[in-house]
């Protein structure tokens, strides 16, 4: 399958040729056989960007798009607001999904305009990644000026300190991680405490980890810059947990 673009336009999303304008927001997520996880998060998210940016009520918008998805296929479609004021829509094929990660570097200092809007910067966060790949790795770990490790160029971090499950501090800026959320929500169910902490990467090496996001779901850090990590032996149950969260598009 090639990519579909729709640009919405008059109520509907019209098959469109899109330019590659600058965008002010966006928002991907899984389609796996027609279902997904946690897209009712993807729209607030992506709702709230809307608003910030003067662009108002996202509702049409995203009940076309939802309505517009194949229910076959490994998807990995995109919305996009533009800088233009334009909605639109990209469907595009799922690269492969992957189980485990390897870091290439720990401290790639943030450079980025709007770390908690998902699409400013998202020509900056891919040529991180595509330094991490051309070195051999994954991901490069993206760090604040006082070193405290934040994310990765496409992943929420997650790490364990015993049997408290660890994210970035909330004043960090960090992205509203969706796949992040659906854990930390599944954790609270099941009793588990949740810390909010400012680490450096020196800290995390001898630390169960994982990186999240909505295309691969959780995976756990298998090589550090200074070599293997430690078993992720808490990653599996989780990978199943976040497997069987997935229900039917909406129809």
């Amino acid at each position: 399958m090639s990519t579909v673009e729709y640009l919405f336009t008059d109520g509907a999303l019209q098959r469109s040729e899109l330019k590659s304008d600058d965008l002010l927001a966006a928002d991907s997520w899984l389609v796996l056989d027609g279902t997904v996880r946690g897209l009712h998060w993807h729209h607030r998210r992506f709702q709230q960007a809307s608003t910030e940016t003067g662009h108002g009520d996202t509702t049409s918008f995203w009940a076309a798009v939802v309505a517009a998805l194949p229910s076959e296929g490994i998807l990995f479609p995109r919305v996009e607001l533009t800088s233009a004021g334009k909605f639109q829509l990209r469907v595009r094929p799922s690269p492969p999904l992957g189980k485990s990660i390897r870091i290439h570097r720990v401290d790639h200092l943030d450079e980025r305009k709007l770390p908690r809007r998902k699409g400013p910067d998202l020509a900056l966060l891919g040529e991180i990644r595509e330094q991490a790949r051309a070195a051999g790795a994954d991901e490069s770990l993206i760090v604040d000026g006082q070193g405290h490790v934040l994310e990765s160029a496409t992943a929420s971090l997650l790490w364990w300190e015993n049997d408290t499950l660890c994210i970035p501090d909330e004043d960090l800026p960090v992205l509203d991680g969706v796949t992040t959320r659906v854990i930390i929500e599944h954790a609270h169910g099941l009793g588990i405490s949740i810390g909010r902490r400012r680490r450096q990467p020196h800290q995390l090496v001898d630390k169960e980890a994982w990186l999240v996001n909505a295309l691969h779901g959780l995976r756990p850090i298998v090589a550090w810059p200074s070599g293997p990590a430690v078993p992720a032996t808490k990653a599996p149950y989780w990978q199943t947990v976040l497997d069987s969260l997935r229900v039917p598009l909406p129809v």
